[in-house]
């Protein structure tokens, strides 16, 4: 009997981006330009599904179809949801509205932010990976600390949300290409 259970197996961007560099030229590109040109060709032919259908049954497929099979993207979705705001109540909230009341604002954002980029090392991140979080960290902390009005978690936390969704995609690979880290 063979083992049908699910593997977690880590990945690491660069390995994505090492498939996907070549997966355009090869693949996505030659697909792309032979539709384009069927397309042309047949006068815009209603066969090749260019068109809206029936609008109700395509969105209710698409809705249908969508959770069944981005299952792991929404569970991922889910985690970057429920991470970014708890980390930004800590770190923003805790410590660095925290330290700003009993030492100042500057202490505050440089102790809350240091602390920020300093505890993804908890996550077995890499130290580059780890200091390039300062480049969502610092941000994020001024804006806690300088946008008008009383301070918020709203406006860092769905900064926060976006910025873990590309940090944890392409973010690592696309500093190491610009050498930034």
């Amino acid at each position: 009997m063979s083992d049908t259970r699910t593997r977690l197996v880590l990945t690491r961007i660069p390995d994505s981006w090492a498939w996907v560099r070549t997966d355009v030229p090869i693949r996505l590109l030659p697909l792309t330009a032979a539709y384009a040109i069927a397309y042309k060709a047949s006068g815009r032919a209603g066969w090749l599904g260019l068109q809206a259908g029936d609008i109700p049954v395509q969105l209710w497929f698409g809705l249908v179809g969508v959770p069944v099979m981005f299952t792991d993207a929404f569970f991922q979705a889910g985690f970057y949801a429920l991470n970014g705001p708890i980390e930004e109540a800590f770190f923003r909230g805790l410590v660095q509205g925290g330290l700003s009341i009993v030492w100042g604002a500057p202490i505050g954002f440089a102790v809350g932010t240091a602390s920020y980029v300093l505890y993804h090392r908890l996550g077995r991140w890499t130290w580059e990976e780890t200091f390039a979080t300062a480049l969502v960290g610092v941000p994020l902390g001024l804006a806690f600390w300088l946008l008008p009005g009383p301070a918020s978690l709203l406006g860092v936390s769905l900064a926060h949300i976006a910025a873990t969704c590309g940090f944890l995609g392409p973010g690592p690979y696309l500093l190491r290409k610009m050498r930034l880290v």
